[in-house]
């Protein structure tokens, strides 16, 4: 009989727990999403002595930060809150396309000075194998600073995380992909803590009408507003499209448009036309994680 699907992936959460056992101290990365959440709870399950640590931010979107703490309370989670500061590094606000490699080393860097000074063995993130599917400049950062992915090296897929989210029974299974808000401005427009704020203001705005997954990406005075196709349809209707419009001008926009592609995660990537273009990255000495189960991280 062939195995199915939820069966393959708890496979793969029996070897995750296994290898978890073994690193005795961890310092896990918690943004509260679908997979940093997952990690926490496996982490928990292992018995693993751990701390979760969140990094507050401008650029984290202040419904993620009230997820988090509603989960730590929840979870009587070992919990820390601290403070990072990409946003005043000019290589991250000059936002070229290696913007995510300069706000992961601050966040990277942050977390294993804690994790030394606090006697933390390991530092970890919830990367999974789908990250390994498009352009993701933080990941050299991750690797630069020893940060492991206990999930990626276990091969789990975002599909599986929530599979085996959803048989736990924890609420983020189906949460929508939250990153953070800096990735809705266009490459080249330089970030500023008025703008994030100008996102956040306009997408909490769309959310209060009922959109869900959705995308208010900045382009100058203009906001370009991403949603799936079905809820396209709902936002053009007469009254709804004139209060969208008046909602997002509130947040300090001049022009509303809507993308006729609809909503497309990392669509601001395509503009790199296969090149990085601004600033390199620093030479990458890893080829890529291999997500077998038999890869040395886990033995």
């Amino acid at each position: 009989m062939p195995e199915s699907a939820f069966d393959h992936a708890h496979h793969k959460y029996l070897a995750l727990q296994e290898h978890l056992k073994t690193l005795k101290t961890v310092l896990v990365a918690f943004s509260g999403g679908v997979d940093s959440t997952f990690l926490v709870r496996a982490v928990q399950e292992a018995g693993v002595v751990h701390l979760a640590v969140t990094a507050r931010s401008p650029t984290m979107p202040a419904r993620d930060l009230a997820d988090v703490l509603n989960l730590v309370r929840q979870w009587k989670i070992q919990h820390r809150l601290i403070d990072s500061d990409e946003i005043n590094d000019p290589n991250f606000a000059r936002n070229a396309p290696d913007r995510c490699f300069h706000c992961k080393s601050d966040l990277f860097g942050r977390l294993t000075e804690l994790a030394r000074k606090e006697g933390y063995a390991h530092v970890l993130d919830g990367s999974t194998t789908d990250d390994l599917n498009d352009y993701r400049p933080g990941m050299q950062a991750k690797k630069r600073f020893g940060v492991s992915s206990p999930l990626l090296e276990a091969g789990l897929t975002k599909a599986e995380i929530r599979l085996l989210s959803k048989e736990k029974g924890l609420a983020t299974w189906d949460k929508p992909a939250s990153p953070c808000l800096s990735s809705r401005i266009v490459y080249g427009e330089p970030i500023r803590v008025e703008s994030l704020r100008m996102v956040e203001q306009a997408e909490t705005g769309l959310r209060a009408l009922g959109f869900t997954t959705l995308r208010v990406r900045k382009q100058g005075e203009t906001a370009r507003i991403e949603l799936p196709e079905a809820e396209m349809v709902r936002l053009l209707e007469a009254g709804l499209r004139q209060q969208v419009s008046r909602i997002v001008r509130a947040s300090g926009f001049q022009f509303v448009t809507l993308d006729l592609e609809g909503f497309q995660s990392g669509k601001l990537n395509r503009s790199l036309s296969g090149g990085t273009g601004g600033t390199a990255l620093p030479p990458d000495t890893t080829d890529s994680i291999d997500p077998r189960p038999d890869h040395p991280h886990l033995e």
